[in-house]
């Protein structure tokens, strides 16, 4: 096996941290932008709309 493509457990345990760690901000950012929309009927809905899929992924690597 060619040596560029060789991940080593330490390598992937790495990886799915930064991942990890990039699910937590997008989330977190995700948060911030609903906080930001609107307190009426519109703004609700969407909210509720970006708080279920914006951290949803964060919960799948889980």
């Amino acid at each position: 096996m060619n040596k560029e493509l060789r991940i080593t457990k330490n390598q992937k345990e790495k990886h799915i941290y930064d991942l990890e760690e990039h699910l937590i901000n997008f989330s977190t950012r995700i948060i911030d932008v609903v906080n930001a929309l609107p307190n009426n009927r519109i703004g609700n809905h969407i909210a509720g709309q970006l708080i279920h899929s914006g951290t949803s992924p964060k919960l799948d690597l889980i």
